[in-house]
């Protein structure tokens, strides 16, 4: 990872909170991280559909994800239990898919866990998937390049320490015309 630079103090640290130290959103240690609205009354209804263990271990700040995205192709950096995946494969559909980038072995396995259950409450089986990597080596992590229309990151970006790396990951990830 020489890319990445003496950044590894930062990466222990984050591993270490959000895959160790948090055990449900509950254990958050700062109010950072809440919302300043509720989602979108679409949003909500379909979080309410998603199950428990991934709900319960979200930590994110709001909400990133637009609406009208059906067959869309999603980025989402930081992923984390895959709470946000989990609603834009719900709102790409089944001809759209949605790829979770996470560093954080703890959070990947709860999302990976939950995405056959959560197909069976959509009817079909989502084009869903969770990679471990880190967001500043998008490539490393098999994202390949033009192979998402929106990029999406809840809070994640902020925590990078090396966010010049982040943002040419995602404009190389994103197709033309794609937005973040």
């Amino acid at each position: 990872m020489a890319s990445l630079g003496d950044s590894n103090a930062v990466y222990s640290s984050v591993k270490d909170y959000y895959g160790k130290v948090l055990e449900s959103s509950k254990d958050l240690k700062t109010s950072a991280c809440t919302a300043g609205a509720a989602p979108h009354a679409i949003v909500r209804k379909i979080i309410k559909t998603i199950p428990s263990a991934v709900n319960d271990k979200f930590y994110g700040c709001g909400n990133p994800i637009p609406l009208g995205i059906e067959g869309k192709d999603v980025l989402d950096l930081g992923s984390g239990s895959g709470r946000d995946c989990y609603v834009a494969a719900a709102l790409v559909g089944p001809q759209g898919s949605v790829t979770g980038v996470d560093m954080t072995d703890e959070q990947l396995q709860t999302a990976r866990e939950n995405i056959d259950a959560f197909g069976t409450t959509l009817g079909y089986t989502p084009k869903l998937k969770f990679v471990t990597g880190y967001i500043e080596e998008l490539k490393a992590a098999g994202i390949t390049d033009s192979s998402a229309d929106i990029c999406i990151s809840n809070c994640v970006i902020n925590l990078s320490p090396n966010k010049k790396l982040v943002l040419q990951g995602v404009f190389d990830a994103l197709r033309s015309g794609g937005e973040l």
